[in-house]
């Protein structure tokens, strides 16, 4: 695989890059393969897991919900390796494809062995493979970016999240039914063609993308230098507040579903499964991203500027007030009532804004203030903060367990506080952020680089 073929600095120019579709239905076929997985993940360890043997071996609920939790902090802690390796060695595009082989590998190996050997052994794979890409697609993307064209980025990412909950919400619509009607040979079997799929549309946009170099010694160099370093260690900062926005968020695949399961799931005369709850966040995220970025924040512009950070500040806010909503139905639950799902759906409403404007702000906001040789490497330093605080939400199940601490309600009202906390103090702090926007520098030579000419 020759880099000489390929074009190496984005052309000047104000259309959209001719790569982006296809790192789009890259982006929207990979998550379909994931958020699928994820989606029956936990009721697959508390219902259909085997020993050895083949005998039935499920997990109790906080155990369930401490190794999913395990589970995605290590999707969040494997990009640091994606782009040491993507940024140092190989360049983003040799990164991903290897590491989708990788992902793929995962997905197949939930499908034939349902013991828990089988689940450690797909989770690693999946784990190296989704967590190690993460970074080099998202950062991949700001790669086809110049200053012309420079002004179509926010809408890109925007897109780029579009896509990713088009995936997902498709995926944990379909996986549920499959696992319930077909087994989970079948629920981990889909998502792993769709990851085959994902690959070959990647693969089959290689002489449309940019492709930037690995830095090789130059990135060790950068990234050991002043400014390398104090980038770091500035956005270090920010992504531990947004770490215990992630330790609530991500709850929605494990606490909420089992919450789901004691409520009365009748919407529209149709039952929905307790995992198809999930369908909720995706839709959602795909109704909210054009409504924000054509409505909400063009009207808040207009009266008072809406800065990165104040985003993050107000997405942390309905965080908080998601997961009081979500206390609320399961103190009707914890006395003796069922209520309906529909208390879940509003918690999912105000939950999605906040990530829309926590997720996507965060992640154009990490690649624009990188230096350029690092883009990848910052990108996984923002998902650490997805790590974090999927580490401290499984800590703090694997100590309750067996225990009476944080049962029912008592568990959210703690999530809630926590979150309303951290909020405050990010309100308090972040007006103390430097911002220094970075993008690659375009091409002089257009002619001379442009990949149809070799």
């Amino acid at each position: 695989m020759q880099m000489s073929q390929y074009l190496h600095a984005p052309l000047p120019s104000r259309q959209m890059p001719a790569g982006i579709p296809y790192i789009i239905g890259n982006e929207a076929a990979e998550r379909f393969s994931f958020y699928g997985m994820r989606a029956v993940l936990v009721v697959f360890m508390t219902q259909y897991l085997l020993d050895n043997s083949g005998a039935p071996n499920p997990m109790n609920e906080e155990e369930a919900k401490g190794w999913f939790h395990l589970f995605v902090s290590a999707v969040y802690i494997t990009p640091l390796l994606g782009a040491l390796i993507s940024d140092g060695l190989l360049g983003k595009y040799r990164t991903i494809i290897f590491l989708s082989l990788v992902y793929c590998l995962g997905h197949f190996a939930l499908a034939l062995d349902h013991s828990r050997l089988g689940l450690l052994i797909g989770l690693g794979l999946i784990s190296l493979g989704a967590g190690g890409i993460k970074p080099c697609v998202s950062a991949h993307v700001g790669d086809q970016f110049g200053q012309s064209n420079a002004h179509l980025l926010p809408r890109t990412f925007g897109w780029f999240y579009f896509a990713i909950n088009l995936g997902a919400f498709a995926s944990t619509l379909a996986t549920p039914w499959l696992l319930q009607q077909a087994g989970p040979a079948w629920a981990f079997g889909i998502p792993g063609v769709l990851m085959v799929v994902a690959t070959v549309v990647f693969w089959s946009g290689r002489k449309r993308f940019v492709h930037i170099p690995p830095g090789g010694s130059a990135f060790v160099r950068e990234t050991f230098s002043r400014d390398g370093l104090s980038t770091l260690a500035r956005l270090f900062g920010l992504y531990l507040f947004v770490a215990v926005f992630w330790s609530l968020f991500d709850q929605t695949g494990s606490a909420w579903v089992l919450q789901a399961q004691s409520m009365d799931r009748l919407l529209f005369g149709v039952e929905i499964l307790p995992a198809q709850i999930q369908a909720a966040n995706p839709l959602l995220v795909m109704l909210l991203v054009p409504t924000f970025s054509y409505l909400v924040y063009p009207a808040i512009q207009r009266r008072w500027r809406l800065s990165p950070l104040r985003k993050i500040g107000y997405g942390m806010l309905l965080a908080a007030l998601a997961f009081a909503i979500s206390g609320w139905a399961q103190h009707l639950i914890d006395n003796g009532h069922q209520p309906s799902i529909v208390w879940q759906l509003f918690a999912y409403l105000v939950l999605t804004s906040g990530e829309v404007m926590v997720s996507i702000t965060c992640l154009e906001y990490s690649y624009t203030q990188a230096p350029n040789r690092m883009k990848s490497f910052v990108m996984a330093f923002f998902m650490m903060s997805v790590a974090l605080g999927n580490l401290f939400t499984s800590g703090v199940n694997f100590a309750i367990e067996g225990t009476s601490a944080l049962q029912g309600s008592d568990y959210y009202l703690f999530f809630t506080l926590l979150m309303a906390g951290t909020t405050v103090l990010f309100a308090l702090v972040s007006h103390h952020f430097r911002e220094q926007t970075r993008l690659q520098q375009e091409s002089d030579h257009p002619a001379q680089e442009n990949p149809k000419n070799n």
